[in-house]
């Protein structure tokens, strides 16, 4: 309806270069909203407030001829003028209603499209380190980035979900500390327990699991234990394929899959982490001082140079991040896209900077970053801090096992990833209208009941049944749902444009609600023949939208509760 909308203004606009009242045809393509108040109209555009310069005449003025010169059509009922320029176009009944066959013919397909074309965007998110079960802050992200995914491929990219596992550094180190002084009987209270030693139940389980000679099956490699407790680099291989395993169920559990797996140890098995300190000083980017190596970050936007090669010979951590992406780019990703939590902000620049570095053409802008803020969980108004197996914070297999996957999933993705959320474990659980993945699941399986109690009603044809009548479907309740439904396929591409999964979830109460103030307004199954098919097949559409909106966040639809 936008495009449709857009063309006839597009005409309007010629015919006014026609007629002298604009001097040339813009170069602005017209921007169509939706107002906030239905009372101002279907659709709004502030085209002429932004012409009203060029054709030296007011935005009203402009408005109202503008108005003028556009074509007869089928789909404007009236317009009005608010404010300063804003026009606002009420749209006919009937294209309103025709959108229930688009959506019954369309089915699982209404709503996606093909911007992107089958270009190639890579989406990394989680990308944990294997030293510990999986938090709350870790199952934000993979709510936010697997929704990313879902959105992304909706509207016709080619994406791959990539988790980058941080299986180097001083965190292992330590963790296979953790591990030896758990099976040689030492706890987090002895005197000789490693001082950033991990405490938490889990290092005695894969203490013990070593100590037996476990096997584990971890996404690319199968260990099994030698059960020798000095030999630390054994134990090191082994807790961290244990560790990898249970995110890895932990994420299945969540309905996350990934399709690769990058390990941080891979660049420099492989070399490119020297090979790009050797690039970056090739190019001139990089200086000696204090018996450290620095890159000079500040020719690319940071606020001051950064060491990326310790005195000790060791690299800093952004380093392995900038040979990481430029294997992402070697891999021909279009875009990037990295969902992080917050506290990841800092090495923004620094990974940019590096990439810039390298002088292989990489965008500026390139990786694109999604962060998200903290999670605090909440029971009987309570904050929850910690988690038995964890030992200090909430973990994800907690919160699904309290609430569920459905109703972990869109708590975590409801809000915007730049604010931080609180989830209530209380009202997770809650069979209410408060609860809005339980008034959003609630209206599918209304719409699912009505439809099989109506199967005898409907007969061989089905939903389709009531597209002939759909032109009696004009009362308030009835429109304000059909005009909702109809934005779906703007919604989805607006959310996937600006990397924000929450506008579906928002969407998709108002949806519900709109669906529940129309049934509870309405006879369905009890109406007169005709206007019971046309709702029925309201009914029909709403389901899908409703079905298809929740799977783009990796919500079941159930059809009964």
């Amino acid at each position: 309806m936008k495009s449709e909308l857009a063309t006839l203004i597009t005409s309007g606009l010629q015919k006014l270069v026609a007629e002298d009242v604009l001097r040339v045809m813009p170069d602005v393509t017209p921007q169509i909203d939706h107002p906030k108040d239905t009372a101002h109209g279907d659709l709004s555009c502030n085209i002429a407030m932004v012409l009203a310069k060029q054709a030296k005449i007011s935005p009203r003025d402009l408005a109202t001829q503008l108005i003028a010169a556009l074509p007869d059509n089928t789909l404007i009922e009236r317009t009005d003028i608010a404010g300063p320029g804003f026009i606002n176009f009420f749209i006919r009944a009937s294209q309103h209603t025709a959108v229930i066959g688009t959506i019954l013919e369309a089915k699982d397909q209404y709503g996606r499209c093909d911007i992107g074309r089958g270009r190639r965007v890579q989406v990394e998110f989680v990308s944990a380190n294997p030293t510990g079960p999986l938090h709350v802050g870790h199952g934000r992200g993979a709510a936010i980035g697997d929704s990313l995914g879902r959105l992304l491929t909706a509207t016709g990219w080619s994406v791959q979900r990539e988790f980058y596992y941080n299986d180097a550094g001083q965190q292992i180190n330590n963790l296979a500390l953790s591990v030896q002084a758990r099976a040689k009987g030492k706890g987090p209270e002895d005197p000789e327990w490693p001082v950033d030693g991990y405490r938490g139940e889990y290092i005695q389980d894969v203490a013990t699991a070593y100590q037996a000679g476990d096997t584990v099956h971890a996404a690319d490699r199968t260990i099994t234990a030698d059960g020798d407790l000095n030999n630390l680099d054994a134990i090191q291989a082994f807790s961290v394929a244990c560790l990898r395993r249970e995110q890895d169920q932990d994420l299945r559990s969540f309905s996350v899959l990934f399709d690769r797996y990058f390990l941080e140890s891979s660049l420099y098995e492989s070399g490119a982490v020297a090979t790009t300190v050797r690039a970056l000083e090739d190019n001139g980017h990089t200086y000696a001082d204090q018996e450290a190596l620095w890159l000079k970050t500040t020719d690319f936007g940071d606020d001051k140079d950064r060491v990326m090669r310790k005195r000790d010979g060791g690299y800093t951590y952004f380093l392995p991040d900038v040979a990481y992406h430029h294997d992402k780019w070697q891999r021909g990703f279009e875009r990037v896209i990295n969902e992080q939590g917050a506290d990841h902000h800092s090495t923004i620049t620094r990974v940019r900077a590096g990439l810039q570095g390298l002088d292989v053409g990489i965008p500026k802008g390139w990786p694109e970053y999604v962060l998200h803020q903290m999670v605090t969980v909440m029971r009987d108004g309570s904050e929850v801090k910690l988690s038995k197996r964890a030992g200090s914070y909430v973990t994800l297999r907690d919160l699904i096992e309290w609430v569920g996957c459905d109703a972990t999933r869109f708590f975590l993705v409801a809000r915007a990833p730049t604010s931080q959320l609180t989830f209530d474990i209380d009202l997770a659980l809650a069979r209410s209208n408060e609860n809005p993945v339980y008034y959003i699941q609630y209206a599918h399986a209304r719409c699912a009941s009505l439809l099989l109690k109506a199967e005898t009603l409907l007969g061989d044809e089905g939903v389709m049944a009531g597209l002939p009548h759909v032109d009696t479907l004009t009362e308030p309740e009835t429109l304000g749902l059909i005009i909702n439904l109809a934005r779906f396929p703007d919604v989805v591409v607006a959310a996937a444009e600006r990397l924000e999964p929450h506008d579906v979830a928002n969407y998709l109460r108002q949806v519900a609600a709109d669906f529940h103030s129309f049934y509870n307004a309405h006879k369905i199954l009890d109406a007169a023949p005709d206007t019971a098919l046309a709702r029925l097949a309201l009914v029909a559409a709403t389901q899908q939208v409703i079905a298809s909106g929740l799977d783009l966040l990796g919500v079941s639809a159930p059809e009964a509760m």
